[in-house]
């Protein structure tokens, strides 16, 4: 023992307690690192999940405001119903029963003389039936081939225009004219429709035709117990309709840049952003059955089903540009990266696109070095403008979407045969 009382440590014991002591220091020092390291991970992942609920909002937001919001966009939106054979049919049906309500087959005989009064009645009484068919056929038959008309389309696109200062009604307050809000439905007031009818009855011999009123009579384009709840909302999404989209966007970029393993946190943003829009394309379709299924017996359901296609096709081609996007970007992410998996998918790319040149043997030369040199530029500018033609494209289908995603590997397998860089290529093995 030495003099101060303590037991004599050899230079292993020492050595061996020098290095503890340091490792505690290092754990020590590591502990506030750890810390910040998991407050970054933390709030990276708050704001993924946000984006990701924020996103359906996203979509709406954007169609409230350029399709709903804007009278152009939903004219145009609107139009192409004309056309729409379940919508001809629907109107075709209804302007016939609200004309028919008007003609009567007696008025038909005013004319004749009261002699024949008796005789004419006595028919009427065993033929009623079988003449009211026979003019209701016939007023139908002058409606379809109206409603078929160039002329109906100029006059739909006309009752829509003025229907969307009505459908603002609904939604913000304001609005009124040919289209009304009755107990939460928005209708179209045919009145214009059926004057043109009456001329062309007239014209084609049934001169009575020209005695009838003028009859309104609505065409249901939207009709929900919700509208009444949608004005709530509906002024908050025209506001947030364009910054949104951005808050969005931003949040999702710093979820990413915030967190610690930031190719992981992209791949995740995207697929959560992805996930987000998928589930508003679930409610859309869901909640076209329910709507449909909760619409009055005496609204047609071919017709009220495209109504609402054609409302929410904007939204349904936002969802699927989003979803599409978002599998591009996690699926290039995850490519780029060092896992073994992507490792293994780049060389068969490479290799494979490799032997193909060195088989036909063609050289890239200066080309071949430039391209080289300059790959990974070419490779995310391909990306990137392939990502700008699908958010461009007005309402991307799928055959577009994949179309674009060919081109887009097209270019690059060019890319990278045209890549020269000397080294030897070999088919990858199974």
């Amino acid at each position: 023992m030495d003099a101060d009382g303590s037991q004599s440590q050899s230079p292993e014991a020492r050595t061996e307690l020098e290095a503890l002591r340091a490792r505690v220091a290092v754990l020590e020092a590591w502990a506030p690192a750890r810390h910040r390291l998991r407050a970054r991970s933390f709030f990276a992942v708050l704001l993924i999940l946000v984006a990701a609920v924020l996103t359906p909002l996203s979509i709406v937001s954007t169609w409230a405001k350029n399709q709903i919001g804007n009278t152009d966009n939903y004219v145009a939106m609107m139009t192409p119903l004309a056309s729409d054979p379940d919508v001809q049919s629907a109107v075709a049906d209804r302007v016939t029963g609200a004309v028919m309500k008007h003609l009567e087959v007696k008025a038909l005989l005013a004319d004749v003389a009261p002699a024949d009064r008796p005789v004419v009645d006595k028919a009427l009484s065993r033929l009623s039936g079988p003449l009211t068919t026979g003019l209701s056929d016939f007023v139908h038959g002058a409606v379809e081939k109206f409603v078929t008309s160039d002329a109906f389309e100029t006059i739909w696109t006309d009752l829509n225009r003025t229907a969307h200062a009505v459908t603002m009604k609904a939604l913000s307050g304001s609005g009124g004219g040919a289209v009304k809000l009755t107990n939460d439905t928005v209708t179209i007031d045919l009145a214009p429709v059926i004057d043109r009818v009456k001329q062309r009855l007239v014209d084609r011999g049934l001169t009575i035709a020209a005695k009838i009123p003028v009859i309104h009579t609505d065409f249901t384009v939207l009709t929900s117990d919700s509208v009444g709840n949608a004005k709530k909302w509906f002024r908050a999404l025209q506001i947030i309709g364009f910054w949104l989209p951005v808050v969005t966007l931003v949040l999702a970029a710093g979820g990413v840049l915030l967190a610690v393993r930031r190719r992981h946190a992209l791949i995740t943003t995207a697929l959560a952003v992805a996930a987000g829009a998928a589930v508003l394309g679930l409610a859309v379709w869901v909640g076209r059955a329910f709507y449909l299924d909760s619409l009055p017996s005496e609204v047609s359901q071919p017709a009220a089903g495209s109504v609402f296609d054609a409302l929410f096709g904007y939204v349904r081609a936002l969802i699927r540009l989003v979803i599409t996007l978002g599998i591009v970007v996690a699926l290039a992410a995850w490519l780029t990266g060092d896992s073994h998996a992507a490792t293994r998918v780049r060389a068969m790319w490479s290799d494979g696109i490799g032997a193909v040149r060195d088989a036909a043997g063609v050289t890239g030369g200066t080309v071949g070095s430039w391209v080289h040199r300059a790959r990974r530029w070419l490779n995310w500018t391909v990306v990137v403008v392939a990502a700008a033609v699908l958010v461009a494209w007005d309402r991307p289908t799928g055959l577009v979407t994949v179309c674009i995603a060919l081109c887009a590997l097209f270019v690059l397998a060019v890319i990278e045969f045209l890549d020269e860089d000397s080294t030897p290529h070999r088919v990858p093995p199974g």
